[in-house]
């Protein structure tokens, strides 16, 4: 029974020497594939250059209503005229230079305050503390007021006004180079912007004159509305502020259509 367990012990051991020379081999033989590989260092990868691009969100409009289209391209017009930053919407056009005018505010403060005047008159015939019979005169007064008030603003809107969406100030006399390349009519007179689009009509006509100068002369454009939007009635703002202010250059330049008194 002894010489039994002693041969099995001596089976053991062996068989426990043969597995760590095996893995010393295995472990040796590791190291030696590691030493022939060649060592590789990480290169790194550039990362894609960030670009910066300014996403325009594009305005969609119902062709369908005449009002709105044309309260879009009037609004368009006049921010390409006014907007000296070249910031906006339209700050990625590369090409567009936009004049930067100031807007003359005058005659709408006047209409402000002709209407501020008429509600005032509205509201004292409303609110006021006098008891109705005896407060009869200075109703008919209020209300005879505030209809003459009223039909002075409509008479303004309709013969000053008109068709005019803009009038901007003089530009003021920079003593530049640039300045003196560009008409001196600008240095002298504002700007009076007017537009024009029928109803039911797929075309729109932009004039730009010099404001109080008699048989002042223009220069006008017309478009048609295709040009700006597409059968979704997604609008083409860069195309029609590109069209405004090479329409603008051309007054700039003394490129004149017509005047007034040629009509």
């Amino acid at each position: 029974m002894a010489k039994k367990k002693s041969n099995k012990q001596q089976q053991q051991q062996s068989s426990a020497q043969q597995g760590q020379s095996q893995s010393q081999k295995s472990a040796k033989n590791s190291d030696k594939n590691n030493q022939d590989d060649p060592v590789v260092d990480a290169v790194p990868v550039d990362a894609p250059e960030a670009t910066t691009t300014s996403i325009m969100e594009l305005l969609q409009v119902d062709v369908g209503d005449m009002t709105k289209v044309k309260q879009v391209l009037d609004e368009t017009v006049a921010a390409a005229l006014l907007d000296g930053s070249g910031g906006g919407s339209f700050s990625s056009a590369d090409s567009f230079s936009s004049p930067g005018l100031d807007e003359d505010y005058f005659l709408d403060n006047i209409k402000l305050a002709i209407m501020t005047v008429a509600c005032i008159f509205a509201v004292i015939a409303q609110f006021g503390p006098i008891p109705f019979p005896e407060s009869r005169i200075l109703l008919a007064l209020c209300c005879g007021l505030y209809f003459v008030l009223s039909g002075l603003l409509q008479l303004i809107t309709t013969y000053l006004d008109q068709d005019c969406i803009l009038r901007t100030k003089p530009i003021a006399t920079k003593g530049d180079s640039a300045s003196k390349k560009k008409n001196p009519l600008l240095f002298q007179y504002g700007l009076k912007v007017r537009t024009n689009m029928l109803r039911f009509s797929e075309f729109f006509t932009v004039i730009l004159e010099f404001k109080g100068m008699e048989n002042t002369p223009m220069v006008k454009e017309t478009w048609s509305v295709g040009n700006f939007f597409d059968v979704d009635g997604m609008f083409d703002e860069l195309g029609l502020v590109e069209r405004v202010e090479k329409l603008y250059r051309r007054l700039e330049a003394s490129d004149y259509d017509e005047s007034k008194k040629d009509k």
